[in-house]
């Protein structure tokens, strides 16, 4: 049977990585929920085989009832990703608390919510994959963006923590580190960083693309291909990891 028929839902799954991971699985048999802020993006990229249900992963009540509908709509979860972030750069003498909580509450609460409503109907079959993208962030410190980094190594702390409560059971546990991958967020880093650091947009995209060790910005299908490992035959043993997908020791 391999993936035919399981049901993966996706966060952040309208663009990017998120949308990588969404196709791929939905050409290998699954049957898939997307979830995003803007219901109009998530339609744009619906098909057959994958669905759109807006969601806010910052809401609790959002990711409760909405979770819950896609249970009901497809049957019970049995691929969570948790891929729904922010990633954005501010020195921490100028981080205020808006920006804290706005990057803590979509990167690691959003998270924590995503796998904990998928576990209410996953914990119920015999098999579960549950992956959190996190970043290269999560295993090292990002210079210049000291919230972003501390949201990424709460991710994996927390999927290093579920991996070892749920030891010996059908379910495993694993994050993706990508370095810097070809998305919009890197289009709008390159802003961002340009502003900041007082240099040309083409400089401030050479300084993200020169941080990968392959010296080659990451496609997004690269980070779907390991979840699509992840998922499959033969990667059960893999479980509790922080996979790095960064061109190169970090």
């Amino acid at each position: 049977m391999g993936l035919h028929g399981k049901h993966a839902v996706i966060t952040g799954g309208g663009s990017g990585i998120g949308l990588a991971i969404a196709r791929m699985l939905a050409d290998h048999g699954c049957v898939v929920t997307i979830t995003g802020r803007r219901q109009a993006v998530l339609n744009s990229v619906v098909s057959d085989r994958i669905t759109g249900l807006a969601m806010d992963v910052r809401d609790e009540t959002q990711v409760v009832e909405t979770m819950a509908t896609a249970v009901a709509a497809r049957g019970p979860i049995q691929i969570c990703v948790a891929n729904a972030g922010i990633a954005e750069g501010r020195a921490l003498h100028k981080t205020d608390m808006a920006f804290w909580r706005d990057m803590m509450a979509t990167n690691l609460d959003g998270t924590f919510l995503t796998i904990r409503e998928a576990l209410h109907s996953m914990r119920q079959t015999d098999w579960g994959r549950v992956i959190a993208v996190s970043s290269i962030a999560g295993l090292r410190g990002l210079q210049g963006a000291a919230c972003y980094t501390a949201s990424k190594h709460g991710m994996v702390g927390l999927i290093r923590a579920l991996s070892e409560d749920y030891l010996g059971k059908p379910i495993t546990f694993n994050a993706l580190c990508p370095a810097y991958v070809d998305t919009d967020i890197v289009t709008r880093n390159t802003t961002s960083i340009s502003e900041r650091a007082g240099v040309s947009a083409e400089k401030a995209r050479a300084m993200m693309v020169s941080a990968n060790r392959h010296d080659r910005l990451i496609a997004p299908e690269e980070v779907a291909a390991a979840a699509l490992w992840l998922v499959s035959e033969g990667s059960e043993s893999v479980n509790g990891q922080a996979i790095e997908i960064a061109g190169g020791q970090m």
